[in-house]
């Protein structure tokens, strides 16, 4: 009817972006008795055909498998497929270098899994259809954003309108809720791609994560529980482009030549896909009843896969601070936890993506006395069962001051 008002939906947390950081940041606060709505601009899949399988696919830590099995949504992702791996070959194909970690060497039976991030988006919000706080709307593109003196309201594309005392934006890289919220960023283009798809190989991947550092970028074959590969190429854009090009048959040939022949010939390749490569963090995780994580607040070069369990530890963080705030009967908004998330995980945040953005250049070098140097540091390595541990505890996520739920207990 003309004129009619339209009434404001009212909730004490909005989480906008309902991928895996945003689905689990929504869960955790649900959880804790925060009366939390999930925004998403689709509503995601709970069911797909076995094959193919997805392009987008993620290497979890043991840390954010703690998270996820609090949270009550590996069960769902295990039912779904996920595939451990339990030895990592990493080797330099213009040196001698390489590195071996073995879970053998870990209290672990394996150093992580790998599972398509579908399957983890649909386990957390199957997860949140049981939780009588959560309030999952999807469809939903918010269109604009207000404060007013008693939260941040969110106005969407069908003209409802939200509001929240804060607003968690986990939009991913380009969020439009930063840039609502007049968050800054800084980065650079690394003018590569990532070429993800999923190949069937004549050898077993044995369960191993492999990664081949070639002259634009390494090659990584990720094994999944089907017997089939997940490949992330990073190559320069444009040669990325040209791979996007090439017939299957003449795409397998390049690939089998790229990987050393370490998995035998390749036999059949799926779907590909190529994604451009940035460094970028926001310059303030915080405003104003508003915070960013995951890839609103930083994105990093996927080479070690450290991206969405960054994430996801934002998101443990963040659930952990707001329940806690509530429990001392503050308000949610309150500038002081929301700055002691910031401290917490901006300064972790940056020193991953330095070694990552340092690992990348390191190995971009192609000088032979800079190639010797490396490759004689990655053997150095590989024969320190010292340096290595400390480094496979660094990799699974198991370092110090980690959230609650990173440490597989309830926060609530």
């Amino acid at each position: 009817m003309t004129g009619e008002k339209i009434m404001t939906e009212r909730y004490e947390v909005i989480v906008c972006g309902g991928g895996m950081v945003g689905a689990a940041t929504a869960c955790a606060l649900a959880h804790g008795g925060i009366k939390v709505a999930l925004l998403d601009r689709f509503n995601p899949a709970r069911q797909w055909p076995q094959e193919p399988i997805d392009n987008r696919v993620s290497a979890l830590t043991k840390a954010s498998q703690n998270i996820l099995e609090t949270l009550g949504a590996w069960p769902g992702m295990v039912q779904r497929g996920v595939c451990a791996y339990r030895d990592m070959r990493v080797w330099d194909a213009r040196g001698d270098g390489e590195l071996h970690f073995d879970c053998a060497d870990t209290a672990f039976s394996e150093l992580g899994h790998l599972v398509e991030n579908r399957v983890t988006v649909a386990a957390l919000w199957d997860v949140l259809d049981t939780l009588s706080f959560a309030h999952c709307i999807s469809p939903a593109k918010v269109v604009d954003m207000q404060l007013n003196e008693t939260g941040r309201q969110l106005v969407l594309e069908d003209g409802r309108i939200l509001e929240a005392d804060l607003i968690i934006a986990a939009d991913g890289r380009d969020s439009a809720l930063r840039t609502m919220a007049g968050i800054s960023v800084t980065g650079w283009d690394y003018h590569q791609d990532g070429l993800v798809a999923t190949v069937s190989t004549e050898l077993s991947h044995q369960s191993t994560a492999w990664q081949r550092f070639l002259e634009e970028g390494p090659l990584a074959f990720l094994p999944l529980n089907n017997g089939q590969s997940s490949i992330v190429w990073t190559l320069s854009s444009a040669t990325a482009k040209n791979h996007l090009a090439l017939a299957d048959k003449e795409f397998l040939l390049v690939l089998e030549q790229a990987s050393g022949g370490i998995l035998g010939k390749m036999l059949e390749v799926g779907p590909r896909a190529a994604v451009p490569l940035r460094f970028q963090y926001a310059n303030n995780y915080i405003a104003e009843r508003f915070a960013v994580c995951g890839d609103a607040a930083h994105a990093m070069h996927p080479l070690a896969g450290q991206g969405v369990n960054a994430g996801l530890l934002d998101a443990a963080a963040l659930a952990e601070l707001v329940i806690q705030t509530k429990q001392e009967n503050r308000p949610l908004a309150s500038t002081r936890f929301l700055r002691r998330y910031e401290r917490w995980r901006k300064g972790d945040n940056l020193m991953m993506m330095a070694s990552m953005d340092v690992l990348n250049k390191t190995y971009a070098m192609t000088t032979q006395p800079l190639v010797s140097l490396r490759s004689a540091g990655m053997n150095w390595v590989n024969h320190s069962a010292l340096i290595k541990a400390h480094f496979n505890h660094y990799a699974m996520g198991l370092r110090d001051d980690l959230p609650k739920l990173a440490k597989k207990q309830i926060c609530w």
